[in-house]
């Protein structure tokens, strides 16, 4: 008789599959939201590399190495003066609302690319802030813009009641990435400022 010999099964052949490989969990966390990017510093070149980043720095205001938010706060004075006999007041109302909806847009992509919240070097708030405050007090004496511009500046920097909530209302959580309401955040406080300005002016004129 011939004895056929033992054959190997092909299944046991295979190795043993151990369950924890495929139930353990991956102690990698994995997140849909992308890592903030490290701040990266303003400079004239990253100025010229996007529109948004020319109109957020204030036409290059805002890279003053010396109080960023005065001299774009200046930088705004002296634009109103400029383009106040060329507007009337319906024109004003268009390019402040323009100003506003194209400024979320620019302060938001201008925060992504600097890796911030709240940059420094982002002055198109008090831009259009000082713009909202010179187009009600107009026309008014140098004395008067210059009380303006003190109490305004007073305000954005001190940031006292109203303006320090709205300051802190939209910043980022640790670690958190700019986005739209961070730039939002951005143009907001600095409007309530501007409100509080013309606050003080009406009370100091009674």
């Amino acid at each position: 008789m011939v004895t056929e010999p033992s054959r190997t099964d092909g299944d046991a052949a295979l190795p043993s599959l151990n369950s924890t490989s495929f139930d353990q969990a991956d102690p990698t966390p994995i997140s849909s939201t992308p890592a903030p990017a490290a701040p990266r510093r303003p400079t004239v070149r990253l100025m010229f590399s996007h529109p948004a980043h020319w109109l957020s720095f204030g036409f290059g205001s805002g890279l003053s190495p010396i109080a960023p938010g005065t001299v774009g706060t200046l930088w705004a004075w002296v634009a109103f003066l400029v383009l106040n006999p060329w507007l009337n007041d319906v024109q004003w109302a268009g390019v402040l609302l323009a100003g506003f909806g194209i400024g979320w847009w620019a302060c938001t992509r201008t925060a992504q690319a600097l890796g911030t919240g709240d940059p420094g070097p982002v002055v198109w708030d008090e831009v259009l802030a000082f713009w909202l405050i010179l187009w009600i007090v107009m026309p008014a004496s140098w004395v008067w813009q210059l009380a303006a511009f003190l109490v305004f500046r007073l305000f954005d920097a001190a940031k006292p009641g109203p303006v320090g909530w709205a300051d802190r209302l939209f910043k980022a959580a640790p670690g958190q990435a700019p986005g739209w309401a961070q730039g939002f955040g951005i143009l907001f406080d600095d409007l309530v400022a501007a409100l509080c300005t013309l606050i003080v002016l009406a009370l100091w004129k009674i």
